[in-house]
């Protein structure tokens, strides 16, 4: 058990973070007696609905988690960094979307047209609600995946996933608008907050901080001891 803890035990805060930010999430989306501020800028209005980026949009439930656990089990220093990210632009919007309840009126009421695309965004309409909605974490995640990606050694290395991450990242982004599951707002306030986490965790790079900080006690501690000794 101590081998395998030594091993695999990072997938432990990073699961139960999952699975308190899930039970967070859906009490949002459930309470009732709740006044919305309503969501929208001048821009949304001349955005138009392309039902065909729900590809995109689907593939970022395998792109945020493909990206975890490539670094869980080939790089773990890349791994904290990344989840460190994701933890931070999903707290602030759990925070955000409690203190200001907030949803949009962008929705179609008819598709102008009926094929696969449509249909499922009909089902994904009718599992998620136009509420909660800023910061866009379709928009934050995305981000934070790109980030994890290009500050991976061997990853940001190789021409053809590095251009392709990107290229999913966009895609992903503009879907939120395009499928009208997003404001513009929504979106630009997830890249000032995956801005700042940037510049928290990779540039900052707070996880080293702490462990130096963490080896100056210990080393203080531990000279002081002697000195006593």
């Amino acid at each position: 058990m101590k081998v395998l803890y030594e091993k695999y035990g990072h997938a432990l805060p990073v699961t139960i973070y999952g699975i308190i930010y899930m039970l967070c999430f859906g009490i949002l989306e459930n309470r009732g007696n709740v006044r919305y501020m309503i969501i929208h800028m001048n821009i949304d209005d001349y955005i138009p609905f392309c039902e065909v980026f729900i590809v995109p949009y689907l593939l970022w439930f395998l792109y945020i988690p493909a990206v975890l656990l490539y670094l869980f089990f080939k790089d773990r220093e890349g791994y904290w960094k990344y989840a460190l990210t994701l933890c931070i632009g999903m707290t602030v919007f759990i925070m955000v979307s409690a203190l200001i309840p907030n949803a949009h009126h962008l929705r179609l009421r008819q598709f102008p047209r009926e094929n696969i695309f449509t249909q499922l965004i009909a089902v994904l309409w009718k599992t998620d609600t136009p509420t909660n909605l800023f910061p866009s974490i379709h928009t934050y995640n995305s981000l934070a995946a790109h980030f994890a990606v290009m500050h991976q050694k061997k990853l940001s290395k190789i021409k053809c996933i590095r251009y392709g991450s990107f290229a999913l990242c966009l895609s992903i982004i503009c879907s939120t608008v395009f499928l009208k599951q997003h404001s513009m707002f929504d979106v630009i306030t997830a890249f000032i907050l995956a801005a700042g986490a940037y510049a928290m965790v990779y540039s900052y790079d707070i996880i080293a901080v702490r462990k130096r900080n963490a080896r100056l006690r210990a080393y203080r501690k531990n000279g002081k001891r002697a000195r006593l000794g």
